[in-house]
């Protein structure tokens, strides 16, 4: 099973927004640290907006942060909403299936169930689970936590 970059880069950015939450990050700040195209990553960072996993904040102080809680955003949840579909085999699609065994198909039942268990391990991890080391990755990336909301840096 392979993720999309789309899926990746997302979680990539919740990961950030976690890590410097409750500050807001630019998305130069998270194309900069992992060496992705900022183009890719704005339409991350507005779709996981209009899910509301992360409110936006336009202008040039502007950026993004968490909508919800880390605790509270399921990693199976956001893998959902930006893979389109789970099709490991074309018999998993109604629509594309072609394969005359489909109704007894030991390994398609097996894969199914490989899927869901993939998913499971996923729905039992939260965003806070992922970035507990939020002050490692964001050394790593060469990023600094940003300052609370309504904090002065001097």
């Amino acid at each position: 099973m392979k993720l999309t970059s789309y899926s990746n880069y997302s979680m990539r950015v919740l990961m950030v927004a976690a890590a410097r939450s409750p500050g807001l990050t630019k998305v130069r700040d998270v194309s900069d640290g992992f060496r992705i195209s900022e183009a890719h990553l704005v339409k991350c960072v507005h779709q996981l907006g209009t899910w509301g996993f992360l409110e936006t904040v336009r202008g040039n102080r502007g950026g993004f942060r968490l909508a919800r809680k880390a605790e509270d955003i399921r990693v199976g949840e956001v893998i959902r909403l930006t893979e389109d579909a789970f099709t490991l085999v074309e018999c998993f699609d109604p629509a594309t299936n072609r394969c005359p065994i489909v109704d007894r198909c030991k390994l398609r039942l097996a894969l199914r169930r490989a899927t869901d268990a993939f998913l499971a391990v996923l729905d039992g991890l939260t965003l806070a689970d992922i970035a507990s080391n939020g002050d490692e990755l964001l050394r790593i990336l060469d990023l600094r936590p940003t300052p609370a909301a309504g904090c002065l840096v001097s």
